[in-house]
């Protein structure tokens, strides 16, 4: 599996999906759109905002949390396939 996580420093949302990453010891390569004026046009153009976090799955787009509710564990643990025994 290819996992890219668009990002930014100042996004808690990211933060929280690369701490669920690492717990479960997920390799993913780390996209800041801040750093990087061509990804975030990126998820621009494939989300229709510059939303992030995001995830591309083996070249599928994912947003791994939703406004309002935080980052979705369940439903990305499932997608990555691990079993999630606590946040």
């Amino acid at each position: 599996m290819t996992l890219l996580v668009y990002t930014a420093a100042w996004c808690r949302d990211c933060r929280e999906a690369k701490r669920f990453l690492e717990k479960y010891n997920i390799p993913y390569t780390e996209i800041d759109i801040e750093a990087n004026a061509d990804a975030a046009a990126d998820v621009i153009a494939q989300v229709g905002k510059r939303a992030i976090p995001q995830f591309v799955i083996d070249g599928k787009w994912v947003q791994p949390y939703k406004p309002g509710i935080g980052f979705l564990y369940e439903e990305m643990a499932e997608l990555l396939g691990v079993a999630q025994l606590s946040r």
